[in-house]
């Protein structure tokens, strides 16, 4: 397995004791995992949606500065693809509620059990190479249109149209041979082999 393959967990706490906690718990079953006191901490180590590995991101409820949900509200608003686990305390199960609709994978109530903390995130890995491996693919796709020239754009909108070769020829004032050519190379970089791959493709970043 390769070092972007391997999952990495991270999690965020002011308790000191809990971090560590969870850091041995962790590395018990071969997992790597990072632990920061606060969200400014993590936000500062946080790499590109590019560079981010499977994993899950664990957040206490409760901390100075940022809290839990605000950090929350904050990954999601950033498009941040990982699953991410909310811990709370017994009187915060009504905000854990709240996070849980805004779009949290889950909630870990404390005191928790280490095999039920272990099975949430072990489950949040596997979504999460999911949700990576879809972002990825659509980084590539975007890539591929961001490849295409003015003319091989207009071809494509017209592909997409369904318009025939000739009419698109007349729309854009040149010949149905150069239209084809166009249109030849258009579908060699976005690697389609058929204008129905190029068509799931193209809906599949819009």
């Amino acid at each position: 397995m390769s070092e972007a393959d391997r999952p990495l967990i991270l999690s965020v706490a002011d308790d000191e004791a809990m971090r560590g906690s969870m850091t041995f718990l962790f590395a018990s079953v071969g997992l790597e995992a990072r632990s920061f006191a606060d969200a400014d901490a993590f936000l500062a180590a946080l790499p590109a949606p590019g560079g981010l590995r499977p994993g899950a991101v664990i957040l206490d409820v409760r901390m100075p500065g940022m809290s839990g949900l605000e950090l929350q509200r904050r990954l999601a608003e950033g498009g941040f693809p990982l699953p991410i686990l909310i811990v709370t305390g017994h009187g915060d199960v009504p905000m854990a509620v709240a996070a849980l609709k805004a779009g949290a994978h889950d909630f870990i109530e404390k005191p928790f059990k280490e095999q039920h903390l272990l099975d949430v995130v072990e489950a949040a890995i596997r979504l999460s190479r999911e949700t990576l491996a879809q972002g990825a693919r659509r980084r590539s796709i975007e890539e591929r249109l961001a490849r295409l020239g003015k003319r091989e754009r207009e071809v494509l909108d017209g592909i997409l149209a369904g318009k025939p070769n000739k009419v698109v020829a007349f729309e854009l004032d040149l010949s149905v041979k150069t239209i084809e050519a166009y249109r030849a190379s258009l579908m060699a970089k976005m690697e389609a082999g058929s204008l129905a791959e190029l068509a799931k493709l193209i809906a599949s970043v819009e």
